[in-house]
């Protein structure tokens, strides 16, 4: 502690000047010690000063003429930051701030959400794409229709792995998950469907090009399936396969990154398997029932 001068010379710079208390005077009581010299002699401070600690910023940070702080916390371990926003978010509406006062969540929630706008345009482009490519190619909107839907409801698979697992959903390893999987179950399904259009040609029935189709696609389509899950299997459970060292552990460091895409490709292509085997054979069936309706009326 001491008391702090500023002096100017003949050339007008500031000199500061410094007279520093002994270092057994050096504390905070001591300010209370002070004596203001008044017209009944040197008085304490603390007579008519009353001193209390509060927090202060040692800098004023503006952007665009306001004045910005920033507050900075990591969660525990086990915790997820989203929650925590939220949990943040429902505090701040009742916590009776001034109105002229905003807030806004940057750090891993800014990132977060720049993740999610960019791969939500570029599935919402992938579905785009697919569906001009599949109406030119089969020159039906109901096939293409119902492949894209089979892309759709394939996501439920993926939600199904991730509560079965205890993961929640990432934005970026689980959304490229889910773009990556349409892929696959768009290819699944358009073998299905342009077997179906060369057989029914030939067939006696449509029921009858449908179960033949369902035959002759039944392995192209698990080979795929069981393929992909069987590679995918090891990112899955954690397990990391080093050849070099040869050796094989559990729940690596660089496994937790891949672990949530991995599932997602896993359950989803399970779940689409079902769909592309059961409700798409269905779905075009029924588009027969549909037209044999239309034609008697």
């Amino acid at each position: 502690f001491g008391q702090h001068y500023s002096a100017s010379h003949r050339f007008d710079d500031e000199v500061d000047i410094r007279a520093r208390y002994p270092e057994a005077y050096r504390t905070i009581s001591q300010l209370d010690q002070l004596r203001v010299n008044t017209l009944n002699g040197t008085v304490p401070i603390s007579n008519f000063v009353e001193r209390v600690a509060k927090p202060t910023v040692g800098t004023i940070r503006r952007v665009d003429t306001r004045r910005v702080m920033t507050i900075k916390a990591d969660v525990v371990e086990g915790v997820l930051a989203n929650d925590k926003v939220h949990e943040l978010e429902e505090w701040m509406k009742d916590a009776g701030l001034d109105d002229r006062v905003t807030f806004t969540f940057r750090g891993e929630d800014e990132e977060q959400r720049k993740a999610k706008e960019f791969l939500g345009k570029a599935f919402v482009v992938a579905l785009f794409i697919m569906a001009i490519i599949l109406v030119t190619q089969f020159n039906s909107f109901y096939s293409a229709l119902l492949i894209l839907s089979a892309v759709i409801m394939s996501t439920i698979g993926v939600f199904i792995g991730l509560l079965v697992t205890g993961q929640p959903f990432g934005i970026i390893m689980g959304g490229i998950g889910v773009i990556a999987l349409a892929g696959i179950v768009v290819n699944n399904n358009i073998v299905l469907i342009d077997t179906y259009d060369r057989l029914k040609d030939s067939a006696a029935t449509p029921m009858e090009a449908i179960l033949r189709t369902g035959a002759q696609r039944l392995r192209p389509v698990l080979l795929t399936t069981v393929t992909t899950i069987l590679g995918l299997l090891p990112m899955t459970l954690g397990v990391n396969l080093d050849f070099v060292a040869r050796d094989i552990s559990v729940g690596a460091p660089s496994m937790q990154m891949w672990s949530q895409l991995s599932t997602s490709i896993v359950f989803g292509l399970g779940f689409a398997t079902l769909l592309t085997l059961f409700v798409t054979p269905s779905a075009l069936m029924l588009k027969v029932k549909i037209h044999d309706w239309l034609s008697r009326r």
